[in-house]
């Protein structure tokens, strides 16, 4: 698939920030609230971490958007109102980053709706929504369509936006999707006893690799969306490597750099066709049968 960029663009490409705060440690363990340098790992990104980043984005001059839990909404209302007023986009990420694989559409839908409830309490009504974990359900995006979302970016089967129904068939949303390699967990992420392999990549090294997905996105038309979290690449030297990197991707003739929100607008706008996300099963049965004995090669 392809799709035509704003104004003579060739590509287009999007910088995301989940601001998961201690809200991803608390659903995966609530126990670990009693792990006071767990939590303070956790809180550099709101105290310290958003606040580098917003004046690196305002040094390069990008807007970018940032996926804010619910809970951590309620824990820094403050930092939150500092991205809205500095003109970034906030968009919705569950209310405690809760694991999402096989939930049902009753508790997936409270989850939505508590994150939504937080963010209206600051004034903030999100029109974009990234699953915890990139986690989407099969009745998620009924869930989203009803509450009047107009995409999300959770999938990973493109390069380029496309806009995909429901199951109820009842209206559509736009998906921009992601990618594994964008994100800055894999290269980062680390902590005792709670996440990471303990390897820690060097900002040079991730810097040159997300570089190339850049480029090799817009050699295609396509659409580079990089993930990153403040309490890990707010750091000093990731986020020096970041700011190299935005500076080189805007540099990149016609390359667009814009939120989430107004590629999906651009989307909604010029792409006709509506996609519906075919299911795949195991076919039924199939690991019930007896094992087919493997041939035997003749004597020679």
């Amino acid at each position: 698939m392809t799709i035509s960029w704003p104004n003579g663009h060739r590509a287009a490409a999007a910088f995301t920030f989940d601001v998961d705060a201690e809200s991803c440690v608390l659903a995966h363990d609530p126990a670990a609230s009693s792990r006071m340098s767990l939590m303070t790992h956790q809180a550099y990104g709101p105290r310290v971490g958003v606040p580098r980043l917003l004046r690196l984005l305002e040094r390069r001059g990008v807007t970018a958007t940032f996926f804010v839990p619910g809970f951590t909404a309620d824990t820094y209302p403050d930092m939150v109102r500092q991205i809205r007023d500095a003109g970034h986009e906030i968009a919705h990420h569950g209310y405690l980053h809760e694991p999402m694989q096989g939930i049902s559409a009753e508790a997936e839908a409270e989850y939505i709706d508590r994150g939504l409830e937080a963010l209206d309490r600051l004034g903030v009504r999100p029109v974009g929504y990234r699953a915890p974990w990139w986690e989407m359900n099969w009745h998620s995006a009924d869930l989203l369509i009803e509450r009047g979302f107009h995409y999300d970016s959770s999938l990973l089967d493109g390069d380029v936006p496309y806009r995909f129904s429901g199951e109820l068939g009842q209206g559509d949303l736009v998906e921009i999707p992601v990618d594994w390699t964008l994100d800055d967990w894999e290269q980062y992420a680390f902590y005792p006893g709670w996440t990471g392999s303990g390897v820690i990549e060097s900002p040079a090294k991730v810097h040159e690799m997300w570089l190339l997905e850049a480029q090799a996105h817009h050699a295609e038309g396509g659409c580079f969306v990089l993930t990153n979290h403040p309490f890990i690449s707010g750091r000093p030297s990731k986020a020096a490597a970041l700011e190299r990197l935005i500076g080189d991707v805007c540099e990149l003739d016609g390359m667009w750099v814009a939120t989430l929100g107004e590629i999906a607008a651009h989307t909604a706008a010029t792409v006709g066709e509506v996609r519906r996300i075919r299911r795949v099963e195991c076919p039924e049965g199939y690991f019930d049968r007896p094992a087919t004995p493997k041939a035997t090669a003749s004597a020679q």
